[in-house]
């Protein structure tokens, strides 16, 4: 079954009781029993939801996984990984990563025992000189957030099995439209289903995907336990989502392409950060790995002040500046003080990250409104 029907179809049955083609919201917090534990498979609603199973099997099914677990949001779904480790363990991270990620590994699990490294991953053997006795998982993001560094994830893969190591990917600014790590040799696929997968800015939501019976069984013990769980109506809202995943995604690309294009030959812009580019770093990685190049881009001015940066920012009327991404609208954000604000700065700056990068999410409205937009905010 191609993705495309699989993005409507998988995990998705009409509902017995009454052929509704849509999974029913089950807004319920407990199931009747008619016996003590007898059953219908399911007890208690922070264990088991029918909403969430069907949504559970069919993000397995579109990342070429065996089992879904979901999770309140990205960041909780982040959390349930990690918790796979004990004090003592390392991880090896990729150094350009979503602020919230480096917030919850630094401030949260350094204080319990877990130490991380945060390395570049371009050249993915780099990874080897950071191996010792307690390193257990590597974690990437590709492309990395914002500055849409690739990182081999089939290497990172090998390295990860010739060192008997977990390797963790973040896929969310790919989707499973774009990229499928578990293909490539990964263990774990973790999204922020807020992003492209729910895709309407109207849920928050997080997904971890394996194909490992034992890995799975770790993981639904993890988010039974500690409850992170999603309500049944934001299941609902990413499982819709999914249904036009493929329409999105490719409609994302499209103007990902154009938009990109256009700030690389405008007058006033020094630099686009966008995969797409035949230059861009490990860009023959990208078209190895991936089906496409998403909507996300960064980019910084010639005049490269933060003065310059703020005027784009506020001066654009179809991006919104706002955080998260993924969503039908084009968004437009500042890392430095939104998404990023949380890594500090001379860590920022080491790896790229100036106070003057602009983060696109280019959505899928016309493009040429697209364009004429930020041409207006660039050229004030």
């Amino acid at each position: 079954m191609k993705l495309g029907t699989k993005l409507i179809h998988a995990g998705v049955e009409p509902d017995p009781s009454t052929g509704a083609i849509m999974t029913p919201i089950y807004q319920t917090s407990t199931y009747v029993q008619s016996a003590p534990g007898q059953h219908k498979g399911y007890e208690y609603a922070r264990t088991q939801n029918p909403t969430r199973d069907a949504l559970q099997n069919a993000l397995a099914a579109i990342e070429n996984g065996t089992h879904g677990i979901c999770f309140g949001s990205g960041l909780a779904a982040t959390d349930a990984v990690i918790k796979l480790l004990e004090p003592g363990d390392e991880v090896i991270v990729s150094n350009d990563l979503y602020g919230g990620t480096y917030r919850i590994f630094t401030k949260i699990f350094e204080r319990y025992g877990i130490k991380f490294h945060f390395i570049g991953m371009q050249d993915a053997q780099q990874i080897r000189q950071h191996l010792n006795g307690q390193t257990k998982m590597i974690w990437i993001e590709t492309p990395t957030n914002p500055l849409m560094n690739i990182i081999d994830v089939a290497a990172c893969a090998q390295i990860a099995q010739e060192h008997n190591l977990l390797l963790s990917v973040d896929n969310t600014f790919a989707s499973p439209y774009l990229q499928n790590p578990l293909d490539l040799g990964a263990h774990i696929v973790v999204h922020s289903a807020t992003k492209y997968l729910g895709g309407h800015s109207d849920v928050v939501h997080g997904a971890v995907i394996v194909k490992d019976e034992a890995l799975a069984k770790q993981l639904y013990f993890i988010q039974n336990s500690c409850g992170a769980v999603p309500g049944p109506q934001d299941c609902f809202l990413v499982l819709r989502g999914l249904k036009t995943l493929h329409v999105r995604m490719q409609r994302h690309c499209d103007n990902g392409a154009i938009v990109a294009r256009f700030l690389r030959e405008h007058s006033k812009v020094a630099k686009v950060y966008w995969a797409g580019f035949e230059d861009h770093p490990n860009h023959d990685i990208a078209k190895k790995q991936m089906r496409g190049f998403s909507g996300m881009m960064s980019f910084t001015l010639k005049n490269d002040s933060m003065d310059a940066a703020l005027k784009v920012l506020s001066g654009t009327r179809l991006f919104s500046l706002a955080e998260s991404l993924g969503g039908v609208e084009s968004l437009i954000g500042h890392p430095a003080s939104m998404t990023h604000a949380s890594i500090p700065r001379e860590d920022r700056l080491s790896y790229g990250l100036t106070d003057s990068l602009i983060r696109l999410s280019v959505g899928i409205e016309d493009a040429d409104d697209l364009l004429a937009d930020l041409d207006s905010a660039i050229t004030g």
